[in-house]
């Protein structure tokens, strides 16, 4: 058989094996497929899939230049055995690829190339299942926003303004005459791939989220048997996980889907984290109960709670990166959660940062088109998306790995001590503030975290000192050795 795959990959690229193989019976459940890679003595393996019309891939993502090989394993004769090699070159920068985004010194996170990641994300969950046009607007609007980071749903969702049947189901069947769990739709997952390459060009990490409860049995993805949930996740892994911006992220509101158990999560990150050879992010939302994120398989706490002040214990705790995925939603929806005012939302988010965490952003304002950010994507309405790009402007300016100190237990602070204080004050107007730093000289700006504004404040700084301050909502300082 002659073979069809990528001779050349940049480094953290996409290698992609295409193989001619049986379409009769059940390929996703008859057929075995997977390749090991090796160079030297770096070794991998990745599990092939079938991406219809009798074409079966397999995806691998090289992290060492150089040449590689690879051999075939497959329970198809034609397939197995099959050998070949390809070259890992350097990564060209200038395409956004700086590799997986990694864990780093337990409370950060950065590239695998070593540059700098601070998440600033957003949520929409089901935007790539909206019209063309609807998924368009999506992209440029993300195009013109400050967010490196989009959670969204594999599963399509059902809930409050998502009554619509999705006009592409993940596995065969419909509604009426149900679902065949043991046959997955790769135009499904096609059109889902698209979408999250889209991403890719514009520098945007894509967490996907693998379950959900908002089903609560419409379609049945929510309460598969083991048997389907596993065949799924490996499906989901073969095929996206050699993407170098893909997180995972097992479930959204994981103690709301009363059909599984902890150990079916625990089954469900081991399968993720044996078969991505790339070791993307992973972990898993919750409504209520949290998860234990000091489990081996979770490499960052994601959390769902309205308090982010938590952050700083959690970071403590868990010895892990905390991200607040949900804190509330900036709108107007008759919901406790999707009717934040947008100073409210850019407090929590500022509060969560200056604690030594993260905190997402999101916005369900509701329109007559029905077309909500949270959900579908579409346009951004809320005040609070370009501030949070202020913020991001203050923190690439800043010292990495900035760290929180419970010094100024009133005002949330992350520092480098001796070089770096970020101080905020959020619903506290205070009239002044008093420092006393370690030697040396500082200057000091004042920073109107509502406005955008940074304000230098005059004179140089030493030892014990008092900032006079305006007395007003949702003010900051940044203190810098000079």
């Amino acid at each position: 058989m002659k073979l069809d795959f990528t001779r050349d990959v940049e480094r953290w690229g996409l290698f992609e094996l295409t193989l001619d193989g049986p379409s009769q019976g059940n390929p996703f459940t008859d057929i075995q497929l997977c390749a090991r890679f090796n160079k030297g003595l770096n070794e991998g393996y990745a599990e092939g899939f079938y991406d219809g019309n009798g074409k079966y891939r397999i995806r691998f993502m090289p992290e060492e230049e150089g040449p590689w090989r690879f051999e075939i394993s497959s329970s198809s004769g034609e397939m197995d055995g099959l050998k070949g090699e390809f070259t890992c070159t350097s990564a060209v920068q200038s395409t956004n690829n700086h590799g997986p985004v990694r864990v780093k010194n337990s409370s950060y996170f950065e590239y695998a190339d070593g540059t700098r990641y601070t998440p600033i994300g957003t949520t929409s969950y089901v935007w790539h299942l909206q019209s063309r046009e609807v998924q368009e607007q999506t992209l440029r609007t993300l195009s013109h926003a400050p967010f490196n980071k989009v959670r969204m749903l594999v599963f399509p969702k059902s809930y409050m303004l998502n009554e619509d049947e999705p006009y592409l189901y993940p596995f065969e069947g419909s509604p009426e005459s149900g679902f065949d769990f043991t046959r997955l739709r790769p135009d499904y997952f096609t059109q889902l791939e698209k979408r999250v390459k889209e991403l890719a060009e514009l520098g945007i990490q894509a967490e996907l989220v693998l379950f959900h409860h908002d089903d609560e049995g419409r379609w049945g993805f929510d309460r598969m048997p083991q048997e389907a949930d596993d065949r799924y996740v490996r499906y989901a892994v073969a095929r996206f996980s050699a993407f170098s911006h893909i997180w995972w992220s097992l479930a959204n509101e994981y103690d709301l889907m009363t059909h599984k158990k902890v150990e079916d999560w625990s089954r469900l990150f081991r399968i993720v984290q044996e078969c991505d050879y790339g070791g993307h992010l992973r972990s898993i939302h919750n409504c209520k109960t949290w998860y234990d994120f000091g489990t081996p398989w979770t490499t960052h706490a994601s959390i769902q709670h309205a308090d982010v002040k938590v952050i700083s214990e959690c970071t403590k705790q868990y010895g892990k990166p905390v991200i607040i995925d949900e804190c509330g939603y900036e709108g107007n929806l008759d919901t406790r959660w999707g009717s934040l005012t947008p100073e409210e939302l850019l407090c929590r988010i500022w509060e969560g940062t200056c604690r030594g965490g993260y905190v997402m952003h999101g916005e369900s304002y509701w329109n007559a088109d029905k077309i909500i950010w949270w959900s579908h994507g579409g346009e951004l309405q809320g005040k609070s998306m370009r501030r949070v790009e202020f913020l991001k402007g203050i923190l690439d300016e800043a010292p990495a790995q900035l760290t929180y100190t419970s010094d100024s237990y009133d005002a949330a602070t992350i520092s480098v001590p001796g070089e770096y204080y970020l101080q905020y004050f959020g619903p506290h107007r205070f009239a002044y503030r008093e420092f006393s730093l370690p030697e040396g000289t500082y200057k000091v700006d004042l920073l109107d975290t509502w406005n955008m504004i940074v304000t230098p404040l005059e004179g140089k700084y030493e030892g014990r000192f008092r900032i006079n301050l305006p007395g007003k909502l949702y003010y900051a300082l940044r203190i810098q050795k000079i």
